[in-house]
This record gives structure tokens, C-alpha cells and sequence, in this order.
């Protein structure tokens, strides 16, 4: 029985090993895949090796894996799902609340996912990327409260059932274009980091009637291998793309080719030896002078994952320079890929490093006066949710094609993009200051800081309307026979939507006295208190705007006192009024300074009836008037009301 027992013991025990052998040829097949980045089949190892294993932390690590390959391969959903599972599962690392919020972040659940990096940044708070993580699906909601005004459209005629991205121009006219498609044409391979076909550059071309052509594969460039993301120069005459020479279980990295065109048809490629070939240098984006490449890389020396990268040369003739990195205002701790220049010199690119709606954002990056970047993400609807890169754009107009998975897909397609031209209009009104009522056949004046100038007449309802360009300063003059010139004044710089404006101009009758408000003097003096210089500026203004009138400057005093100390007191502060317009730029020659102490007792107007309900319109403030009101508040105000500085148009002909 013992001899049986043993051998029982011994069977049990090689049954153990050759599961734990199993479990860790399974977990070591799957690893070698994720590692030679062929992320699409080491899902189906790691769900495999995770039905044959039983411990916990164990099955916890391969969800934990499983979720990050989903997130390499776009599948958003089941990146959400597979990390999910890993934070139920309670693994052992951090950072799986981090990569949970940004496949939440992705799914367009910022608020769900605010709270996973919340959790992140409690369990390791000196790491910047639950802050950032924070930020970005704040600023989301906000953008997609605010979305720009660029127009979106998913171009149908170039996209297929497989991946579609990386479009480019490739002719003056725009009628031609090259992109990057993983649809099965030439060669049967697939990828093992996505599970489609390897992919190859195609090309579409528009007809005269603007109908595109079916995508055909471009000839002399592609090869059995992955090739993409193709840069023309300026002249359409030398394309940089990229190939990927995929060995199975092996990262070959990728390297960047160079074209030129020979007639109607490209030259042999020939490599840029930019990066060993075991690591990346891919995704190039010539400068418009050709003296620049910008690529993207892992080489040694970066800052994150991948980074952009430039060499530069003296000439067009000119061998390249050694890598440069661009830098930590341009890269992250994440992925700085697919980079463009714009015509005008400015870089785009795409990242999810910085703040973004979620996956990969397109930036636009330009050059400071010190050198350095201003970086500044698109926004929404060019950015969503899901990976937004490759862009490319036309010369002078806003309009072009980016690549995208958005949509809750998990493969790439291309979408167009164009920003309406801004249109700006002002409404407006010309109206009687004190009456308010409208004023037909008034003139408009628009000034523009353009050196726009235009010139219209109200209409029978007193209206005016102008056509506005961006970023530009307006003033609008309106006068009118026995009134006052005034203005208004509002700005289109840094409105970034098409918009109306209104404007109402209240215009000043100078057929009867004008009082000047708020002109305070002390006790018996004639200094101006500096309360009044609000009111004696605008009025100044007033002068300025209204350069041909001539005017008298009347102060008034109320009964008390005698009657010449009044009119001295008067005329000393009419004169005080007129020394300071003059210290501020107004001719003598256009005032007359004018006393007129106690002698001319203010008309009680229908305004200041309807302020004082005591004061009668069209009473007379006479001494004996105010001494019959009945109570010392009521007699200080009709006081207080005569005491009162005026100007009264004396001529409009000034010259």
C-alpha cells in the first residue's frame, strides 16, 4: 500500500508541475508577442493563459495586460471593460485607476473618469498624471460646451472597412491625394499589433465634375511590408514616408524613406538612416523650405514614450544632421506622433500626453519670439473622445483631412474639415438721448481699424446696419442736424464664431442748454473737486468729436447769497471749467465763459419730474417757489438743481 500511495503522491505532484509548466509556456508566448509589439494576438494568448490559471493576483496581472492591449488596438469599449475588470479584481499596482480613467475618458464619461484619477493621484501624488488627467476631462466638457466652428464631414469615397489615415496632398491643386490604408490589396499578411492587412500607401485623384477616383495602390513605393504616412515637399516632387519591416515575434522598429518623382511615376525609395532599425524613426513631416525634418521616435535621449524629433541641413543638397529633440514643451511622458507642417511654418501634431478630450488630441504648435512653443489644443469637433491625428492642410484656406476613430470604432478612417470664413454684422439704432425716440435720416459713420471707412443714413426706423471683418477695431459716428456727433465703439479681435452685434447711439439736441452733470465745487470756491473731471472729460471728448462747433460755458448758483457774489463766483467757475478744456487740448477760440450767478432759475423738465414727483415739469425754480415747499429736504434738492454747470452751442461752423 505504501509502494501505491507514493507513486499516487508522485503522479499528483508531476501533474502540478506540468500545469505550472503550462500556465508559464502560456504567460511566457503571450509576453513575447505584447513585447514585439504584435499586441492584436497576444490578446487571444492572455485569454488563453488566463482560463488555465487559479490564483488570483495572477489573473488580476493578465487582465490587467488584456486591457492594455485593447488600448493599443483602439478597441475602446473593450478597453473600458478589460480595466474595469482589473480594478474589481483590486490588482496591486496604481496605475490601473490611471489607464482606467483615460478609457473612460475615451468613452466620453469624463465625470466617472475625474474620479479615477482622483483615486491615482491619492495613491501616488508626486505622479503629474492624474492632475493632468484631471485638467483634460474638465477642459473636454467645457470644449464640447464651446465647440469651434470648424465643419467635420467622414469622407466616404476614401475610407473602407479596415483602417484608412495619414492623408495627404499631393498636387497644386489639391485634386490629388495620398493616404495610408490597411484594406487588403497588395500581399495577404496581417499585423500582429492590429489584425489587419499590413498597410500601404494609396492614392485617390478628383475628376472636374470633384468626384474621386477608387483608391488604388501607388506604384514603386509599397512593399510586402507596412508602408504609410507620406510627406511631399512644397513642389510634390520628393515624398518621405514610413516602413516597418515586421518579422514575427521580433520589433524590426521602422524606418523613413525618401522618394523623388521621375515624370509621372516615383524613383526607387531609398532609406534615411536616422535611427537603428531596431528602434522607431517614423511619421515624417518635411518644412516647407525643406530644411527641416520632423519625425517620431524612441531612440535613447527622448522624454517620453515617443517623442517628435527634428535634423536640419544647410540645403536641399545637403546630407541631414544629427536627431534633436524638440523638447518638453512639444513632448510628454506619453506619445508625440504624426506630425505636420502647415504651409505657413506652423507644426501640427497629435498626443496623449497632453491635456486632451482622450486618446490622441491634434495640437497646433507655434514658435514664440524667445524660440520656444506655444502649444494649443483644436479643440472640438476636430478633437473627440477617441485617437484624432493626421492632418494635413491646404495652403490658404482652412479647410482639409484628418484621420480618426471616433465613433466608438476601433479602426481609423478619414475625415474632412473646413472653418466657414468669419462673418461679422452690426445693427444698430441712432436715438434722441433725451427723448428716445429714433432718428431717421441720421448719419453713420463706421471707422475701422483696417482703414475701413463707410458712410449710411439711418432709415425710416432709424436703423443702420455694417458688415464686419475679423480682428478689427470699429468706431461708429452718428450725427444730425442740431444734435451732437457721438460714437460708439466694439472690437471683432479674438471672437472665434461668426456673430451679430448691435449697437445703439444716443445722440445730444443742442437746441436748448446742456447741462453738464456731476461739476462739484466746495463751499464758496470756484476749484473743480475731482469728482467733476469724469464729466469735464467726456465732454472734452464731446469737443473732440464735434470739432466745428463753438460753445458757451454757463455756471449757475441758486438764490442764496447776494446777487453779485454770485455772478463773481459763477463766472469764476465757468472759467475754471474752460481753463481745464484748454489744458486738455480744446482752442480757446471755441469757449466763451459765462456767469450768470442766481439770475437764471432752472425749468423743472419732464425727467427730473419724474425723479421728483414734488417738482411739477415745466416749473420754474424761483426763490420764492422753493421757499413754499414743505420740508427742508424738498428745498435743498431745488437747490441743489439750480446749482448747475451748462454749455450751450453758440455756432457749428467753427473752422
Amino acid at each position: 500500500m505504501r509502494i501505491y500511495s507514493t507513486l499516487a503522491v508522485l503522479f499528483l505532484g508531476l501533474f502540478f508541475f506540468s500545469d505550472l509548466y503550462g500556465q508559464s509556456r502560456r504567460i511566457e508566448r503571450a509576453e513575447r508577442a505584447y513585447d514585439a509589439g504584435e499586441y492584436y494576438e497576444a490578446i487571444d494568448l492572455y485569454r488563453d493563459a488566463y482560463s488555465a490559471v487559479s490564483d488570483r493576483d495572477m489573473r488580476a496581472e493578465i487582465v490587467f495586460l488584456i486591457a492594455k492591449c485593447y488600448m493599443k488596438v483602439s478597441d475602446i469599449r473593450q478597453t473600458e471593460n478589460w480595466f474595469r475588470r482589473a480594478v474589481t479584481l483590486n490588482i496591486d499596482n496604481p496605475e490601473v485607476y490611471w489607464y482606467y480613467g483615460e478609457a473612460l475618458k475615451m468613452n466620453e464619461k469624463y465625470e466617472e473618469a475625474i474620479e479615477q484619477f482622483n483615486i491615482f493621484s491619492e495613491l501616488v501624488p508626486d505622479d503629474p498624471r492624474g492632475e493632468t488627467g484631471i485638467e483634460s476631462s474638465r477642459l473636454a466638457m467645457q470644449w464640447m460646451e464651446n465647440p469651434t466652428p470648424y465643419e467635420i464631414t467622414e469622407v466616404n469615397f476614401f475610407n473602407s472597412r479596415e483602417s484608412d489615415y495619414s492623408p495627404a496632398f499631393a498636387n497644386e491643386d489639391y485634386s490629388l491625394v495620398y493616404f495610408t490604408s490597411s484594406r487588403k490589396d497588395k500581399g495577404n499578411s496581417r499585423h500582429g499589433a492590429t489584425g489587419e492587412y499590413f498597410a500601404n500607401i494609396y492614392e485617390s485623384r478628383k475628376d472636374r465634375q470633384g468626384r474621386w477616383s477608387t483608391p488604388s495602390v501607388l506604384d514603386n513605393i509599397n512593399s510586402e511590408f507596412e508602408e504609410g504616412t507620406p510627406s511631399l515637399n512644397q513642389g510634390y516632387t520628393v515624398m518621405y514616408f514610413t516602413s516597418c519591416k515586421a518579422v514575427r515575434r521580433r520589433n524590426n522598429g521602422c524606418q523613413i524613406y525618401k522618394a523623388t518623382r521621375r515624370g509621372d511615376s516615383w524613383g526607387s525609395p531609398e532609406v534615411i538612416d536616422l535611427a537603428p532599425d531596431t528602434l522607431v524613426a517614423a511619421h515624417p513631416a518635411i518644412s516647407p523650405d525643406e530644411l527641416t525634418l520632423y519625425f517620431v521616435s524612441d531612440m535613447p535621449g527622448g522624454i517620453g514614450r515617443k517623442d517628435l524629433w527634428k535634423v536640419t541641413r544647410s540645403s536641399i543638397t545637403s546630407p541631414w544632421g544629427t536627431p534633436v529633440n524638440l523638447g518638453p514643451e512639444i513632448n510628454t511622458a506619453g506619445d508625440e506622433v504624426f506630425p505636420y507642417v502647415h504651409p505657413d511654418g506652423t507644426l501640427y501634431f497629435s498626443s496623449n500626453g497632453h491635456p486632451g478630450m482622450g486618446g490622441l488630441d491634434i495640437f497646433r504648435a507655434a514658435r514664440r519670439e524667445d524660440g520656444g512653443w506655444f502649444v494649443q489644443n483644436m479643440g472640438y469637433p476636430v478633437n473627440s473622445p477617441a485617437d484624432d491625428f493626421g492632418i494635413v492642410f491646404e495652403k490658404d484656406i482652412e479647410r482639409g483631412f484628418f484621420s480618426s476613430n471616433r465613433g466608438r470604432r476601433s479602426t481609423d478612417n478619414i475625415f474632412s474639415f473646413y472653418l466657414p470664413p468669419l462673418v461679422f454684422n452690426v445693427e444698430g439704432l441712432v436715438k434722441d438721448i433725451d427723448t428716445e425716440d429714433i432718428l431717421p435720416g441720421s448719419s453713420v459713420k463706421m471707422v475701422g481699424s483696417d482703414g475701413t471707412i463707410t458712410e449710411v443714413n439711418t432709415g425710416e426706423k432709424g436703423d443702420f446696419r455694417f458688415m464686419l471683418r475679423p480682428n478689427v477695431d470699429y468706431v461708429f459716428l452718428a450725427s444730425k442736424d442740431g444734435y451732437l456727433t457721438n460714437k460708439r465703439g466694439l472690437t471683432t479681435r479674438g471672437v472665434e464664431s461668426s456673430r451679430d452685434f448691435s449697437v445703439t447711439i444716443d445722440i445730444q439736441s443742442f437746441e436748448k442748454p446742456i447741462e453738464l452733470p456731476n461739476i462739484f465745487y466746495d463751499f464758496a470756491r470756484w476749484d473743480l473737486r475731482p469728482e467733476s473731471l469724469v464729466a469735464l472729460d467726456e465732454l472734452v471728448e464731446t469737443l473732440n468729436d464735434n470739432p466745428h462747433v463753438t460753445i458757451e460755458l454757463a455756471s449757475h448758483t441758486d438764490s442764496r447769497g447776494g446777487a453779485a457774489f454770485n455772478m463773481e463766483l459763477s463766472q469764476k467757475r465757468a472759467q475754471s471749467v474752460v481753463d481745464y478744456l484748454i489744458d486738455n487740448g480744446i482752442s480757446p477760440d471755441r469757449l466763451v465763459p459765462a456767469g450768470y450767478g442766481k439770475s437764471r432759475p432752472r425749468t423743472v423738465d419732464e425727467r427730473q419730474a419724474s425723479v421728483y414727483p414734488f417738482l411739477p415739469p415745466g416749473t420754474v425754480l424761483t426763490e420764492d417757489f422753493i421757499e413754499s415747499l414743505p420740508t427742508e429736504e424738498q428745498v435743498e434738492t431745488a437747490h441743489q438743481i439750480n446749482r448747475r454747470t451748462e454749455f450751450e452751442v453758440l455756432s457749428t461752423d467753427y473752422e
